[in-house]
C-alpha cells in the first residue's frame, strides 16, 4: 500500500519554516559530476526521491555518493560511460541531463527517453537540435537516443525556446569542447546561474548565465570542489502561498526574495503583510485575502508554472474572481477536479481557469496527479473544514522532504499513514 496523508484542516500556521536545497538546481549539478575527475562536496542536500533516483543513475556510471546530514559527498574519480536504461530514465525526467554531460565528457552516450510527471508535452527536441548544432550525430531508435560526438566542436547555438533543461544540457556538453561556444536565447532561471557557478568551481569557464546569452570556453578537464547549492525558490513559494491560504504568521527561512519577485508582486495585491529580508521572508495573513484578477505563467523571471497549482488554491478561497492562464504546459490543471471535490468553484477552458472564490473548502478524498498539484492539495487540506486524505503522495515526495513534518511544526495536523 502506498503512503497517504490525512489532514485535519482549519488550523492557522505560525512559526518558522526552513527551505531546503533546490531540487531543480541539484539535479543538473548531480549530472554535471560526470564531467569531474575528482571528489565533490555539496552542501544543502535534501533526501527527496528525485535526487535519490538521480544518485542511483550515477552509480551505474561508477559515481558513488554518501550523505552526512545536509552534505552530499560524491566520488567521480572513475566515471565510466554506460547505457542509461529505460528502467532508470523513467524514474526521473532530469536523467536527460546525463546525456549532455556524457556527450561532453566521452563524446558518446546512449540513453532511454526520460520519465517524470505527466503535465503535458516536454519535448527534448531542443536538446537534440542543440547537440546537432555542436556537431553530434543523433539517432533515435527503439525508445533510445544514440549520440555520437566524435566530430563535435564549439559553435553558436540559438535555442528555439528558452528551455531550462536544454540550456543546462548544452552548458554541460560544451564545457569540455575546444574553442568558444555561444548559447543564445537561453533560459534565465536562478538554477542555471547555480549550475554555471558549480561548473566554474570545478575549473570550467562559463559566463553569462541569467542573461539569455551564455558563453563557454572549453577546458580539457574539470576537478573536484566544495559547493553550496541554492535553496529551493519553488518550495519557498509554496510555503508562502500556504500561509496566505491558511492564515497565520510565518517566517520562511532560506527564501531569496530575488528569486520570487513575481510571486511577491502578486501577494502584495492580496492584502497580506510581507516583510522581506536578504534570505528570509515573513508573511502574515489575518483575514480573508482578495483575489488577483489575472495571472499568467511564463518563463523566469515572470510567474512560474511550478507555482500555478498552489496559487490556484489561494485564489479558490479568496474574495472575488481570478483568471489563471497556463502558457508553459498544456496539461497542468490536474488539480482542478480534485479541488472541485472540496468545494472549489473553478471552470477550465483550454489553458485558462476561472476561479470564483468560496468562503470554505471541505475535506475530501483526493489524488495528486503530479508534484505541484500534490503540494496544492496539501494546502487545500490544511485550509479545509474536516479531514482530507491526499493519495498518490509519491509525487509530493519527489520535490518536498517530509512535507507533513514541516507543516506540523507550524501548527498543522497532518499524519502520514
Amino acid at each position: 500500500m502506498e503512503d497517504k496523508l490525512i489532514i485535519n484542516g482549519g488550523k492557522h500556521l505560525n512559526g518558522t519554516i526552513k527551505v531546503d536545497g533546490a531540487k531543480n538546481a541539484f539535479l543538473p549539478i548531480l549530472a554535471a559530476s560526470v564531467l569531474c575527475e575528482g571528489e565533490i562536496e555539496l552542501d544543502n542536500y535534501v533526501a527527496i526521491s528525485d535526487l535519490t533516483n538521480m544518485r542511483e543513475i550515477l552509480e551505474t556510471l561508477n559515481i558513488f555518493s554518501s550523505v552526512d546530514g545536509e552534505k552530499l559527498y560524491i566520488d567521480a574519480k572513475d566515471v565510466k560511460n554506460v547505457r542509461i536504461t529505460h528502467e532508470l530514465s523513467q524514474k526521473v525526467r532530469a536523467s536527460i541531463f546525463i546525456l549532455g554531460a556524457l556527450l561532453g565528457r566521452f563524446r558518446s552516450a546512449i540513453i532511454a527517453y526520460p520519465g517524470g510527471c505527466k503535465i503535458g508535452s516536454r519535448p527534448i527536441d531542443i536538446h537534440i537540435k542543440g547537440f546537432k548544432a555542436l556537431g553530434a550525430k543523433i539517432i533515435e531508435r527503439h525508445g533510445y537516443i544514440y549520440c555520437h560526438g566524435e566530430n563535435m566542436k564549439a559553435a553558436e547555438v540559438v535555442l528555439d525556446f528558452p528551455s531550462v533543461g536544454a540550456t543546462e544540457s548544452l552548458m554541460m556538453c560544451a564545457t569540455m569542447l575546444e574553442g568558444e561556444t555561444v548559447l543564445k536565447n537561453t533560459a534565465k532561471e536562478p538554477e542555471i546561474v547555480d549550475l554555471q557557478n558549480f561548473l566554474n568551481s570545478m575549473g570550467a569557464k562559463v559566463r553569462g548565465a541569467g542573461t539569455g546569452c551564455i558563453v563557454i570556453e572549453g577546458v580539457k578537464n574539470l576537478h573536484g570542489c566544495d559547493y553550496k547549492v541554492m535553496t529551493d525558490r519553488i518550495v519557498a513559494g509554496t510555503y508562502l502561498l500556504a500561509v496566505a491560504t491558511c492564515g497565520g504568521d510565518v517566517l520562511v527561512d532560506g527564501a531569496n526574495w530575488r528569486h520570487n519577485e513575481s510571486l511577491l508582486s502578486f501577494l502584495k495585491q492580496t492584502a497580506c503583510k510581507l516583510d522581506v529580508f536578504d534570505d528570509k521572508i515573513r508573511l502574515k495573513a489575518d483575514k480573508r485575502l482578495s483575489s488577483i484578477e489575472k495571472i499568467e505563467t511564463y518563463p523566469y523571471p515572470l510567474f512560474p508554472t511550478d507555482l500555478q497549482a498552489q496559487m490556484m488554491v489561494l485564489q479558490a478561497v479568496s474574495k472575488g474572481t481570478s483568471i489563471i492562464t497556463e502558457t508553459v504546459f498544456e496539461s497542468r490543471f490536474g488539480q482542478v477536479m480534485e479541488l472541485a471535490k472540496m468545494g472549489a468553484n473553478i471552470v477550465v477552458k483550454d489553458r485558462t481557469a476561472v476561479i470564483k472564490g468560496v468562503e470554505k473548502l471541505y475535506g475530501a478524498d483526493v489524488y495528486a496527479t503530479d508534484l505541484r498539484a500534490g503540494a496544492c492539495l496539501v494546502m487545500a487540506g490544511m485550509k479545509a473544514e474536516g479531514y482530507t486524505t491526499v493519495n498518490n503522495i509519491k509525487y509530493i515526495d519527489r520535490g518536498y522532504k517530509s512535507i507533513e513534518e514541516k507543516y506540523n511544526l507550524l501548527g498543522a495536523d497532518i499524519k502520514r499513514i
